[in-house]
């Protein structure tokens, strides 16, 4: 089978073969957006090289449908970008698989223009003179990062509107059904189990503000920048223009930062997603941990929602059921937590003029996002949408229960009605 990537890419195939996951697609995707863009701005800056850049904007175009069809001029995407998600040198490896892949399919491109079957000395297409010209994998790697993640954030604030307005429903659907409230765990007053779900929904709902607000903080690039930020090795005509080419082939508002040498030495924007990411993974958990507690029985827990049956509960256990989606939930919950500390690591390990660890940071950042999106979408349609209250379950607890005698603090004071709780306790007894 053709190789489509050169000799940097084989060594760092081979340096690093960790054998776990390659790098995440959605970056691929965005990192041939940019050098698309690149391509659009050298056509206009380099008219002696206009062939040249044309060719290569269409291969990039190639290469993005490829990724979506699984297959680059008949290669399978596996065989094309094979690099590690977690590399030494700051992402340089997957910078440097992406250039070697589009300089040989420009340089095909090139040949077919020409109508020659060999490359000739007008057709030799160098992946970084050409290819990269004017860039770094420090600026062009955390630009697609932020366009990927940007990407993704949108994908999951939706989701989180579903799960929000599913919650809603179930707020509306089930207010007036009378229960026990606890707190600690322990009998507290009587609520309705609509509220519940209204207090579930504003805490969905200030994640999904949160995280369609620091989508402003992630539109801000380096590009340009290259090595440090300093824009060395960059003209600064393609420093404005390439920045307009990205906006219209992403869709996104990106923009320069005013000084990309902070953006380059400093990650704390994929720190700031990622707490809000694990902000989200908290208030997911905790839903799903009381919808946990709320079926948990039928009988011999507090059996006050019935979740519906997804699968077997036991191997040896018939009959029993197990809440399996909030299990699910509760479990990336705990591995998002985890993608935070790395990330939160990483970031804080970027050494002086850059961060050797951003591979670390974009594997975790978008893992979470794509965990999460997922997750939530899984939670309200398998979970929330299709719970069922046990009305006369919640009845009997709550009839059972102390929860009325705090009506009466007022007028009888605190002691006396704490006596005739213990009272009622002693003769219940």
């Amino acid at each position: 089978m053709e190789k489509l990537y050169g000799e940097q890419t084989k060594l760092a195939e081979e340096n690093f073969r960790l054998g776990a996951r390659k790098v995440n697609k959605e970056l691929i995707y965005a990192m041939v957006e940019v050098k698309k863009a690149a391509s659009m701005t050298y056509q206009k800056l380099l008219p002696e090289k206009k062939e040249l850049y044309q060719a290569m904007e269409t291969a990039c175009d190639l290469v993005l449908q490829g990724i979506k069809n699984g297959q680059i001029e008949g290669v399978p995407y596996a065989d094309v970008f094979v690099t590690d998600a977690l590399q030494g040198g700051a992402g340089t490896s997957t910078h440097m698989n992406v250039n070697e892949v589009l300089a040989t399919l420009t340089q095909k491109e090139l040949c077919k223009l020409h109508g020659v079957s060999e490359p000739g000395a007008s057709e030799q297409v160098h992946p970084l003179d050409d290819v990269n010209r004017g860039q770094s994998t420090n600026d062009v790697y955390p630009t697609a990062l932020r366009i990927a993640a940007i990407q993704k954030l949108r994908e999951l604030s939706e989701e989180c509107a579903k799960l929000q307005t599913a919650l809603q429903e179930k707020e509306n659907q089930y207010d007036g059904v009378k229960k026990l409230g606890r707190t600690e765990l322990m009998d507290a007053v009587p609520i309705t189990l609509g509220m519940e779900f209204g207090s579930y929904a504003q805490s969905v709902a200030r994640d999904r503000w949160r995280l369609y607000k620091v989508e402003e903080r992630l539109r801000q690039t380096n590009l340009g920048g290259t090595a440090v930020g300093t824009g060395i090795g960059s003209d600064h005509k393609y420093q404005a223009l390439v920045i307009e080419y990205l906006r219209d082939i992403t869709g996104i508002g990106l923009a320069r930062s005013e000084y990309p040498m902070d953006m380059t030495q400093n990650q704390d924007v994929f720190v700031e997603v990622s707490g809000l990411l694990k902000a989200l993974a908290v208030n997911l958990m905790k839903i799903a941990n009381d919808l946990r507690l709320m079926n948990s029985g039928p009988d011999g827990g507090f059996g006050e929602i019935r979740l519906a049956k997804m699968q077997a509960g036991s191997t040896i256990m018939p009959g029993k059921v197990n809440p399996v989606m909030t299990e699910m939930t509760m479990q990336v919950s705990m591995k998002v937590m985890a993608n935070d500390s790395a990330i939160t690591m990483a970031a804080a390990h970027g050494e002086f003029e850059l961060n050797a660890f951003l591979p670390l940071i974009a594997d975790c950042l978008l893992e979470s996002l794509e965990l999460l999106t997922s997750t939530v979408r899984l939670f309200r349609e398998k979970c929330v949408k299709t719970l069922e209250a046990r009305e006369e379950r919640c009845k009997r607890l709550l009839e059972g229960s102390n929860a009325f005698f705090t009506e009466y603090t007022k007028e009888l004071g605190y002691d006396k009605v704490a006596k005739m709780i213990e009272e009622k306790m002693l003769w219940k007894n």
